[in-house]
């Protein structure tokens, strides 16, 4: 087996390695979020969309209904004109003029009913027009958003396998004992298992390291580890 204080120096640099991978892998992670919240802003607007035709929709059939009033009215009224001319008496005739005044005023109201209905469709078509412009410049961008992150989760993935190969280049140079220990720890420890004492404390938990545990590092006899967070210790050249 190597001397310990070369161990420790390889340990260090597969340290190094495996931090980088474990950053790149949780960007990785992330990436799926990304487009995930992606396609989610295009549902919503969608679902606006969708609302906004349903309103078309509903506009629409308001009119046809206003519409089918009015001329059911205007049969009306119509029947009641046929029949004015067989009252027989004035009174009747007064009632019944009445009953037509009423009728054509309701069917004028029905009217105004309708144009303001025909001024909510042409609005709203032209809503409809205008969001179906913006959900469509907006699937582009979204497409293209999509595309940059698959590519960068391709270049994520390229330079981890980078580093994986680097990390087979050192791992042959470490003792497996102080190896299986590194990488228990580096499972345990959010993938930093080693790391260097500055001004006394431990680089990661910071709990204090008395002067006694800084000499057994510096002795290189046994791995000295963290009392609170278990993970190796070393001293970088002059830092102490």
């Amino acid at each position: 087996m190597a001397d310990l204080k070369s161990q420790i120096s390889e340990l260090v640099r597969l340290q190094t390695i495996d931090s980088e991978i474990y950053v790149l892998k949780n960007e990785k992670e992330s990436k799926p979020k990304e487009m995930d919240a992606i396609d989610a802003v295009l549902q919503e607007k969608k679902k606006h969309l969708a609302d906004i035709e349903a309103t078309l929709l509903d506009f629409q059939k308001q009119r046809k209904d206003k519409e089918l009033e009015l001329a059911s009215k205007e049969d009306g009224i119509k029947k009641l004109e046929t029949q004015l001319y067989q009252l027989k008496t004035n009174k009747e005739y007064q009632t019944m003029l009445q009953q037509i005044q009423d009728a054509k005023a309701d069917g004028s109201v029905i009217e105004d009913e309708i144009l303001g209905l025909f001024e909510q469709v042409d609005k709203t078509k032209n809503d409809v027009a205008q969001e179906k412009q913006r959900l469509q410049e907006e699937e582009k961008v979204a497409v293209e958003q999509k595309k940059h992150i698959q590519e960068s989760i391709k270049e994520i993935d390229g330079r981890i396998a980078q580093l994986q190969a680097q990390r087979k280049q050192i791992i042959p140079g470490i003792d497996k004992k102080v190896l299986s220990q590194y990488e228990r720890i580096l499972l345990n420890r959010d993938a930093l298992a080693i790391v260097s004492v500055k001004d006394n404390s431990c680089g990661g938990c910071n709990m204090f390291v008395p002067p006694q545990v800084i000499n057994l590092i510096r002795m290189y006899e046994r791995i000295i580890t963290c009392e609170m967070c278990n993970r190796i210790l070393y001293i970088e050249n002059g830092t102490i």
